[in-house]
């Protein structure tokens, strides 16, 4: 595009690049966006939404539905056997878009990339060669995400080069953590030159959820303090002070903090010297030791670990049923192989405590100062059983789950559910989050991507 600013009337879509799917929003914005006196929630209107999966293990499956279809209306759903990575995934979407909804291309305007690693980008950027490059070089730090921004940021600018690309970062939300709590015990002259520290991810995330809980509990976010759980294929955890993020878990890249489906989640950092080599043991002999590149630890913790190195299975819904299968032949009187079912369990004890081990540290980090425990991520939002376990492992520090609301959060309408006893402090809540919408809204609300 030739200027940075855009007519008010153009659509602004946002595109959010997993590490094998595509989740693409399209939105209008509000009559009145960018007044300082507009309500973030009257900033953009939804018009569509389209999903590719199962990207890097064709047949992709593609679904696309209308807004105005209204909630209950099946979007359609169909493999396509031509998409083969993100950027032919974009490709289909621009046809559908046009024989589907009638929209040409050329009203869009904006285009939102959500990026994981943004180094020390802090606020949105819009995509010119320099910071192209720039996030190229961040891909080996989230080997799972990064690339598929990139190449769908290409795409964009092949297909819509009259369209601003701006990213927005995971990291930015994060920019508030101190010091001491960003940084690691090592030469702090080689850590600066190199930027090794806490960076943190999922802040788009995080940013909607606090203003969406914020909202709930019609509190200035400014005065809110969270400890929000992102509990999806890759999860993490931040404990928000006054607005801002104080600390969260995961690190220089996204593999460090809680488990996932399949990274590891923290571990000591000689355990990958031990698990590579030769021996077949623990063992500190040169001889047996195998030279372990950065990209093969990586890979290693990265996408052969997690839940799915333990179990077999990325799907953590079907750990949790395959686990109360195995309990309820175990309470029939029914033979079980400990070694073989127990696995179940095993995985979801490891995933319950290192979330309740990083929540016993944030309640403490913000003084029991807490106005609500947040639910949020595909696991969060979906597992009544995660759910009850975390609650009632930190019913010691005054939380206190309602069993039946807890039950029914499927079919609660709203951003928000309340699935707590209490309703004054330490209440307990899930979000239904939204990183496509919140750099939708960021977007309309941001008066330099905007003509006056």
């Amino acid at each position: 595009m030739s200027s940075d600013r855009a007519p008010k009337h153009g659509l602004i879509l946002a595109v959010n690049a997993g590490s094998s799917s595509l989740k693409i929003s399209l939105f209008k914005r509000g009559g009145s966006s960018g007044s300082s006196e507009t309500s973030p929630n009257d900033t953009v209107e939804l018009l569509l939404t389209s999903t590719i999966t199962n990207i890097s293990q064709p047949p992709a499956a593609f679904s696309f539905a209308l807004a105005a279809h209204g909630e209950g209306r099946e979007a359609k759903k169909e493999p396509v056997q031509t998409i083969k990575d993100h950027a032919s995934a974009f490709n289909h979407f621009l046809d559908y878009l046009k024989r589907e909804a009638s929209i040409d291309r050329s009203e869009i305007v904006h285009i939102c990339h959500r990026v994981v690693h943004g180094g020390d980008y802090f606020e949105p950027v819009i995509i010119t060669d320099e910071s192209y490059h720039y996030i190229e070089r961040l891909s080996d730090l989230a080997p799972l995400h990064n690339g598929g921004a990139l190449s769908v940021m290409k795409a964009c600018i092949s297909e819509l080069p009259n369209a601003n690309s701006i990213a927005y970062f995971d990291t930015s939300f994060h920019r508030t953590m101190p010091q001491h709590i960003a940084m690691y015990a090592i030469k702090q002259d080689i850590a600066k030159k190199r930027g090794l520290k806490k960076y943190g991810f999922h802040g788009l995330s995080y940013a909607f959820i606090l203003r969406a809980v914020s909202s709930f509990l019609q509190k200035d976010p400014s005065q809110t303090n969270l400890i929000v759980m992102h509990l999806g294929s890759g999860a993490s955890m931040c404990a928000i002070q006054a607005g801002k993020s104080l600390d969260t878990t995961m690190g220089l890249t996204p593999v460090s903090g809680l488990p996932g489906a399949t990274r590891s989640g923290a571990i000591d950092p000689s355990l990958i010297f031990h698990y590579t080599n030769r021996a077949g043991r623990i063992s500190h002999d040169r001889s047996v030791a195998v030279d372990v590149h950065v990209t093969q630890a990586e890979e290693i913790l990265n996408k052969r670990a997690g839940w799915a190195a333990l179990t077999g299975t990325t799907d953590f819904g079907a750990i949790v049923r395959e686990m109360r299968a195995v309990e309820e032949r175990r309470a029939r009187g029914e033979p079980v192989k400990e070694e073989e079912e127990g696995k179940w369990r095993l995985a979801f004890d490891l995933m319950l405590d290192r979330i309740v081990g990083y929540l016993g540290a944030y309640y403490v980090k913000l003084g029991g100062n807490v106005d609500a425990l947040v639910f949020a991520g595909g696991i969060g939002e979906r597992s009544v059983e995660l759910r009850e376990a975390v609650v009632a492992k930190v019913e010691c520090l005054g939380f206190a789950l309602d069993e039946q609301a807890n039950k029914e959060v499927d079919g609660k309408e709203g951003v928000v559910v309340d699935v707590g006893k209490l309703k004054d402090l330490r209440r307990v809540l899930v979000c239904r989050t939204d990183e496509q919408l919140e750099m939708a809204k960021e977007c309309a609300m941001n008066p330099k991507f905007w003509e006056e």
